[in-house]
């Protein structure tokens, strides 16, 4: 008698399906290190999150991720289980030692870098100070001081807001020239784009500000939209019916989300109908006694003999 064998459970998950620039791959100069993964804080929810290092820890990259249930891909004659795909796009490694020194402010006082970016949880945060670019634009979030040829700094909110304005400016002058649609209409549930013309200078200053929101904490965000002049989005009137109620966000729209989520609202559970002239007299009838129709179709149970 023959068995069928027992396929063994797949417990390799270092393989992944990426779509990177060459950049980030780069492995020409092995002598300053090859690329590698690393978690690090995310410096918009404080939550785990994963990124790309880059040769000799240069430049840095983060990473998303699509993912849908029961995926898998066909790698050459093997199949790979994990069936994300994984995007990796530069990041300005500021945003990630942004929250490393805006914790210091507290302490008022200047101090090195290296004293600063320290996190037990996340111990790879320290290659942060192995990237030139980072280091170079601590002046934009922080007072500088140099002694003895050492380079101490000061958390400055005033310094971090102008910077971030910056980067909302840049990011809407990149909206315009690739002519992505903003406005009302692409923040609401039902994704519905408004024309080029119809938007607003706000609606561009709103959207950047969304984007740029993804790498900053929440206070820090809502402190950027004050500093921007921004009016407070005012709430849907309680009159407007609910099917025509969109809700609004600021986030983009990351690859890892359940598309499907966006439009629960318009699927709410819709009022019966109103019940016709037979159907009110059948629901007066005395059914007492009477078998649904379901119960002629259920199998029946055994007796068992005594």
């Amino acid at each position: 008698m023959t068995t069928k064998k027992k396929r063994s459970a797949h417990t390799d998950n270092d393989s992944w399906v990426v779509i990177a620039p060459d950049s980030a791959l780069d492995t020409g100069r092995s002598e300053e290190g090859d690329p590698s993964f690393i978690k690090l804080k995310n410096p918009a929810t404080g939550s785990s999150s994963l990124y790309l290092f880059g040769c000799g820890d240069v430049c840095v990259y983060e990473v998303k991720a699509f993912s849908e249930d029961f995926r898998s891909w066909f790698i050459g004659q093997t199949v790979q289980r994990d069936g994300r795909l994984l995007y990796v796009t530069p990041i300005d490694p500021l945003f990630l030692l942004l929250p490393y020194i805006s914790s210091t402010a507290t302490e008022g006082k200047f101090q090195p870098a290296k004293q600063m970016i320290m996190d037990e949880d996340y111990p790879g945060c320290t290659r942060l100070l192995h990237c030139k670019q980072g280091l170079d634009s601590l002046h934009h979030v922080a007072d500088e001081k140099e002694v003895d040829c050492l380079k101490f700094h000061r958390y400055n909110q005033e310094k971090t807001l102008e910077w971030l304005k910056k980067k909302v400016q840049r990011t809407v002058l990149t909206l315009k020239k690739s002519n992505i649609s903003v406005g009302g209409g692409v923040k609401s549930s039902m994704f519905v784009r408004v024309k080029h013309e119809d938007a607003t200078e706000e609606d561009y200053l709103r959207y950047a500000h969304g984007l740029i929101s993804e790498y900053i904490s929440e206070d820090l965000s809502k402190a950027l939209l004050k500093h921007l002049q921004l009016p407070e989005i005012s709430s849907p009137k309680e009159t407007e019916p609910p099917s025509k109620k969109r809700k609004l966000s600021d986030k983009p729209v990351e690859a890892g989300e359940d598309y499907t989520k966006f439009n629960s609202a318009d699927f709410a559970r819709k009022p019966p109908k109103k019940m016709t002239a037979a159907q009110k007299s059948l629901a007066k009838v005395d059914k007492t006694g009477m078998k649904s129709l379901s119960a002629f179709f259920s199998p029946k149970v055994k007796q068992e003999k005594n």
